[in-house]
C-alpha cells in the first residue's frame, strides 16, 4: 500500500467559526397570560404582571428563561 503525502503549506485545517455564526439559544417571547399561570414564576414574569396592573399599560410580552429550546419541563 503506497502511503498517500500531503504536501507541505496544504494540510487541512478546520476553519473557526465567526462568533455571529454560532447559534445561540433564543428566550419565547410570552404574554401575561402565561405568566400569570407558570409554574416557576420568575422575577422578571412577575415584575412583568405587576407593570400591567396600572391602569392603561400597554404589554408587548416579556422574554420567558423557561421557554428555552431543547429544555424539558
Amino acid at each position: 500500500m503506497r502511503e498517500r503525502k500531503i504536501p507541505m503549506g496544504k494540510v487541512n485545517k478546520k476553519k473557526k467559526s465567526v462568533a455571529s455564526e454560532q447559534k445561540r439559544a433564543q428566550m419565547k417571547i410570552v404574554t401575561s397570560d402565561v405568566c400569570a399561570v407558570c409554574k416557576t414564576p420568575c422575577k422578571r414574569g412577575l415584575d412583568y404582571l405587576r407593570h400591567l396592573q396600572a391602569p392603561g399599560a400597554v404589554g408587548q410580552g416579556v422574554p420567558c428563561v423557561l421557554t428555552l429550546p431543547g429544555r424539558k419541563g
